[in-house]
């Protein structure tokens, strides 16, 4: 395999040299892309309006007001919008889970007739754009198909939608897809049925795939702004997303700094959290033993 540097190049102490900076320099510089926004909204928060408002910016306060984050907690009432918030995104998590996981069991394991056509139809779904979609989600939710509900203002105007996720289902079939049919077989043979079978055999396996599918799920849920804003008119149900642009013109720019770095910070923790089970899912490509 040909490379920009060659093997002996980068055996020798020079090419191991350079080799080692560039190296240095490139994570350095990714390093520096990524976190250098979460230091400039943590430093503007603590920042005065004016301040933070000036031309040019200053790279370090010339000083410190942490307590704009007590501030910002109290004039934002984030405590109910982050109770909002968590309601949704967990009950859509829930839903996705519910929905999606046996669906991909039963397209990969059970093979359905015409599951490979049900599969093309769900993909070509993900071709739509999102915007397309929302004029007819939103009249579905109100007017639920023979329920005839109205789910504005409702969690469960979100937690529907999230449900029918193709490319969830689409990532969990491939994974399962992979799991060897010997131990359905098997799982078959000992009586274990379809249910028992995935809860399991299947789920205790498939663990690194079901916390990447978790945790988009739930970033999803948490940053999405169109959809809950559409759903949620009462200010009162709105989710974080939602209520930060809603008090944007009032509110003074640190104090609302410091809420959108409030809000930014379980996702941040839920990363750091199940970074590596979400790192083993992302590489997931085969099962070892």
């Amino acid at each position: 395999m040909r490379t920009l540097v060659s093997p002996g190049a980068l055996r020798s102490r020079r090419g191991k040299v350079v080799y080692g900076v560039v190296f240095a320099c490139t994570l350095l510089v990714f390093v520096l892309a990524f976190l250098f926004p979460l230091y400039w909204a943590v430093t503007g928060a603590m920042k005065t309006p004016q301040e933070l408002a000036q031309t040019p910016a200053t790279l370090v306060p010339h000083e410190w007001h942490p307590e704009t984050f007590g501030e910002a907690w109290d004039q934002l009432d984030l405590g109910k919008y982050f109770l909002n918030t968590l309601v949704v995104a967990g009950g859509a998590w829930l839903a996705q889970m519910a929905i999606d996981v046996p669906a991909a069991f039963a397209l990969s394991k059970l093979r359905p007739k015409f599951g490979n056509a049900v599969l093309g139809i769900m993909l070509a779904t993900l071709m739509l754009p999102a915007a397309a979609l929302l004029v007819p989600t939103y009249v579905t939710i109100t007017d639920l198909p023979l329920l005839h509900l109205n789910l504005i203002d409702s969690p469960a105007a979100v937690w529907l939608p999230a449900a029918a996720n193709a490319f969830n289902v689409y990532v969990l079939k491939r994974f399962f897809d992979r799991i060897p049919d010997e131990l359905i077989e098997a799982a078959r043979l000992d009586g274990a049925g379809p249910v028992r079978t995935l809860w399991r055999i299947v789920l205790p396996i498939s663990r690194p795939i079901l916390a990447v599918v978790s945790i988009l799920a739930v970033v999803t849920a948490w940053k999405d702004f169109i959809w809950p804003l559409l759903v949620f008119p009462d200010s009162g149900k709105q989710t974080l997303s939602v209520m930060l642009q809603r008090v944007a013109i009032d509110m003074p720019l640190n104090v609302l700094t410091a809420g959108m770095v409030l809000a930014s910070l379980p996702m941040v923790a839920l990363f750091l959290v199940f970074q590596r089970q979400i790192l083993s899912g992302l590489a997931a490509g085969g099962l070892k033993g």
